[in-house]
């Protein structure tokens, strides 16, 4: 059962899925690298007490909430503090590069367990006075075992859906990262790219919730989405290819006034949107 819960990066989703826990009644212990965060974390309610490596063996779970690429070196901190049978997570939004160095520390406490997270949910704005305590109502939340534990695994998704998960989903670190590519970070760079445009800077008054949904993640840390994006290049460049070859289509067809053409794709995208709605 999983009463005391680590916490290494209180920044929005740390933040968020602390002052969760700590709502819920759970020992919540927290560290972060900066001590304006700690002290914003704690009047924010997002921890109980100060992650340390004397109290991190008490931990039933220890969440990483930082970029992938910095995983590893952090929960290399604690590893050797942690209590055998304590579970290691993350809430990192790229999972290859996690669920590898998941196991490499594998090799060295084969007594943990390794089961990789990422919450579907999040905001455009960062850091821990944006977190909420309802950022993952009614979210997904997406597991990536690399310890085969169907036992834990089965008591991690029970302990998630009582927070206010709507579903959680089991998958590799191949699918997610394919996956994500698609609805995560192809979405950002089309919004970003999206607002480059000198019309933009003129919208106010001829703008409404197409644009407001269109644009809202244009808005984002550029030094995490660089390094997710990088880091999962092969997807991500795969379904931007493919968007660009879709929207080339589209740009052809009112070169030529082909009103037909345009009539087509526009009725074929709403029809797939329509089918996939329907599922």
């Amino acid at each position: 059962m999983i009463r005391k819960v680590g916490i290494v990066g209180l920044g929005l989703m740390g933040a968020s899925f602390g002052r969760v826990l700590v709502k819920n009644g759970y020992e919540v212990y927290g560290a972060d690298k900066s001590d304006a965060v700690m002290r914003k974390a704690l009047l924010a309610k997002a921890y109980t007490e100060v992650l340390t490596k004397e109290n991190a063996g008490e931990l039933d779970l220890l969440v990483v909430a930082i970029f992938p690429r910095d995983f590893e070196a952090a929960a290399r901190e604690y590893l050797p503090y942690l209590k055998a049978g304590a579970i290691l997570t993350d809430f990192c939004g790229n999972k290859r590069v996690v669920t590898a160095a998941m196991a490499r520390l594998r090799a060295e406490r084969s007594d943990l367990v390794y089961i990789g997270g990422h919450p579907m949910a999040g905001r455009e704005y960062a850091g821990v006075e944006h977190s909420s305590v309802r950022l993952f109502d009614g979210a997904s939340m997406i597991l990536v075992p690399v310890t085969e534990d169907l036992f834990v695994l089965s008591e991690l998704k029970k302990f998630y859906l009582s927070l206010g998960f709507a579903e959680v989903v089991v998958t590799t670190a191949e699918k997610h990262d394919e996956m994500i590519a698609y609805t995560s970070q192809l979405c950002h760079v089309v919004s970003n790219a999206f607002i480059k445009s000198d019309t933009a800077r003129m919208h106010g008054g001829y703008s409404a919730g197409s644009y407001r949904d269109l644009t809202r993640v244009a808005r984002l840390n550029p030094d995490m989405w660089a390094e997710l994006m990088t880091d999962n290049r092969d997807r991500l460049k795969k379904e931007l290819d493919g968007l660009i070859a879709a929207l080339s289509r589209y740009s052809e067809a009112l070169g030529a006034g082909d009103e037909e053409a345009l009539r087509a794709l526009l009725a074929e995208g709403d029809r797939i949107k329509r089918e996939i709605d329907k599922r």
